[in-house]
């Protein structure tokens, strides 16, 4: 069996290349290079959780009033549809509810200024079918 030269501790050599490679290395290689220290990446770790957690809070409540906003508008399509009213809505015509003494509701044409009904709300009907409360 024959035995490598083998070269010593101190000399940066690369068996696989057959070369001296101390110059490539992103480290130092020598013995009065300076000492390989770790980062402190407390500072770093904490800035970015901070960060990450306010973009995910910030997400949340807009997931959150999206979700509630979407709630709403079930609400006002499911009283609109389960209400009284004897004639075909238009889309984009603004309609208005009302309550009756029985607390059953309708929708009618009339706009509360011209009628003494117990008025609800206003809406209009997009192209989509769906239900749209009118800002006040």
């Amino acid at each position: 069996m024959k035995k490598k030269n083998k070269k010593p501790d101190a000399v940066v050599y690369n068996e696989d290349d057959q070369k001296y490679d101390a110059a490539l290395k992103p480290y130092g290689t020598d013995l009065s290079a300076p000492a390989i220290e770790s980062t402190d990446t407390v500072v770093w770790k904490n800035r970015n959780i901070n960060k990450a957690n306010h973009h995910l809070s910030a997400k949340f409540e807009e997931l959150k009033k999206a979700y509630e906003d979407l709630l709403s508008k079930h609400h006002h399509n499911n009283l609109i549809y389960n209400s009284d009213f004897n004639f075909e809505p238009h889309v984009g015509d603004i309609y208005h509810m009302y309550k009756r003494e029985d607390d059953s509701t309708f929708l009618s044409i009339i706009a509360p200024k011209e009628c003494n009904f117990n008025y609800m709300a206003s809406y209009y009907l997009d192209a989509e079918g769906l239900w749209h409360k009118t800002p006040e």
